[in-house]
């Protein structure tokens, strides 16, 4: 979805708890996980490569021109440059290009980053525009999501009518990336166990130790603009990247967190609103702990309903009922959490990590027998395929390497796009509110705010309510039982947005488009290419 991890961040690490990303993120990293498992069968350490289209033909010049009338002067120079898209060194079929955009848009002097963008340009010739694509995190790589799973980020009527553009947020990737820890330094940072008992002054010192560390080498590597990497100047980023193109509007396509800075963006920017798809949606008015409480519940109901498939099956690790199975599970995590389980590479099996590994899988309900492989072995003692799925989450291959920069730009733009308190009185009493929340994971999804509370650099915003007074209807999707962005998010931003309408998938799994209910594709392409609103939730299912 989106959140930053708490703990360091989202995924289990060596500091307490996380908010969980979206999805969106390992949507794009790591195209679809039922993919990559099936692929690698049951070694589960193969990798998808997703099908490529044929090669573009070479770029058409766009009839439209940039609104830049109501642009000031100094910012002209970004909104008008023009991108020099080539065919070579990207994917076949795809043209890339790069932007650039202010450090700081309030001070467009003092200093550029640059912006990478891929584009597959619409397979009919005659492009109703381009639409941009986010697929979460924060952190996730649009670019990657559309040059390494076009058909996965959409289906052929939007690549028929459509130039489908995927860009790297600033922070993000081929953008000018937040850059902070070596891999070593990362596995220490995501896997290391924390000393002391979970809660106490030992075990938050450390997790404010490992928390500062982070962030000073952050700062550090990154230098000024990890002071501007906040969703509003993405944002402006977006609109800008939307002239540059030659669209007088913008056409969006977002995912989990993508969902808030789409929102974002018809928010600052309402007259320029196209059509825009927000799918497992934000709830922007959401506080950094009701988002943690709210997935921890979204995770508990997920794993609840593998249980209930699990048990239906011969191979199920689990006996008796639903209830009791989620029993085993919390005895199971903290036993490993009391007792890390020694890996092969001589790193620990502890609670954190398990509880990543475990929250994986239930990102899709396709990957639910791999979960079950997974408990069975852990229950043995075994620790492959947990640290497998741990390592998916957070883009880690075989050798120990990290496929990208998506938990530093995780953190740095959550910590900047949220308020936290470190107050410990505070974080204990929330801490209780997680475990009656969600009995089995809410423990250790608590105290999250040790993260961000120690960042270099604080929110400027406030959180509050979207309405993007002036803009046109947007479409947000929901799912029902969405564990990383959960439903009622959905429902509470189609209501704040002045033109919301809420389309809701009855399913399991984050996101709804594209995922195999014809109900929401046919709702989203009806909408992106004819512009066509429903006139009311259809309840897809």
């Amino acid at each position: 979805m989106t959140s930053p991890r708490q703990q360091p961040s989202d995924s289990t690490g060596s500091t307490g708890a996380p908010r969980r990303r979206g999805p969106g993120a390992r949507r794009a990293a790591r195209v679809a996980l039922v993919a990559g498992l099936a692929v690698a069968a049951l070694t589960l350490s193969g990798c998808v490569t997703a099908f490529l289209p044929p090669k573009a033909a070479e770029p058409t010049t766009s009839s439209s021109s940039p609104a830049t009338s109501d642009v000031a002067a100094e910012l002209k120079p970004f909104y008008e440059q023009k991108l020099d898209w080539k065919t070579s060194g990207c994917a076949d079929g795809f043209e890339c290009a790069t932007a650039k955009a202010p450090i700081d848009w309030d001070n467009p002097s003092d200093g550029e980053l640059s912006l990478a963008l891929v584009r597959h340009q619409a397979t009919n010739g005659k492009p109703i525009g381009s639409l941009f694509m986010n697929p979460g995190g924060p952190g996730g790589s649009g670019y990657s999501l559309v040059a390494d799973s076009l058909d996965f980020a959409v289906d052929k009527d939007l690549q028929e009518n459509f130039d489908v553009v995927g860009f790297d947020p600033r922070g993000v990737g081929k953008s000018t990336p937040v850059t902070c820890l070596t891999d070593s330094e990362m596995d220490a940072y995501l896997y290391d166990v924390t000393p002391g008992k979970r809660g106490s002054d030992e075990w938050i010192a450390a997790n404010e130790k490992a928390a500062k560390d982070f962030g000073d080498a952050c700062a550090e590597e990154t230098g000024k603009m990890l002071e501007f990497v906040d969703t509003q100047s993405a944002a402006k980023d977006l609109d800008m990247l939307r002239a540059a193109v030659g669209d007088k509007q913008l056409y969006y396509l977002g995912y989990s967190y993508g969902t808030f800075l789409g929102a974002t963006y018809a928010e600052l920017f309402p007259k320029n609103v196209g059509r825009l798809v927000l799918d497992g949606a934000i709830d922007p008015s959401t506080s950094n702990f009701e988002v943690v409480k709210e997935q921890a519940k979204g995770f508990e109901s997920a794993l609840r309903a593998y249980l209930e498939d699990c048990m239906t099956g011969k191979d199920c690790p689990f006996k008796g009922s639903v209830d009791s199975a989620m029993t085993e599970i919390k005895t199971l995590l903290d036993e490993v959490d009391a007792n890390p389980i020694p890996g092969d590479d001589g790193r620990e099996l502890g609670g954190n990590t398990l509880l990543t590994a475990i929250i994986y899988p239930l990102y899709q309900a396709d990957a639910w027998p791999y979960l079950s492989k997974m408990f069975a072995e852990v229950m043995q003692g075994g620790t492959d395929i947990a640290f497998q799925f741990a390592d998916g989450y957070n883009g880690r291959n075989e050798s120990g390497k990290y496929a990208d920069n998506q938990t530093e730009a995780f953190n740095a733009i959550n910590c900047l796009d949220y308020s936290y308190d470190d107050d410990k009185t505070k974080m204990a009493d929330e801490a209780k509110q997680l475990e009656e929340a969600a009995p089995v994971i809410g423990e250790y999804m608590a105290y999250g705010d040790t993260f961000c509370a120690n960042w270099p650099y604080q929110t400027r915003t406030e959180r509050g309510e979207i309405h993007a007074k002036g803009a046109a209807p947007i479409l947000v999707v929901g799912t029902t039982n969405d564990p990383a962005t959960p439903y009622v998010w959905a429902q509470n931003l189609a209501e704040q947005l002045d033109k919301g309408q809420l389309i809701t998938y009855k399913g399991e799994g984050h996101t709804g488009y594209n995922k195999g209910s014809d109900c929401v594709n046919q709702a989203v392409d009806q909408y992106l290419i004819d512009g066509t609103v429903p006139s009311k939730d259809p309840m897809c299912s």
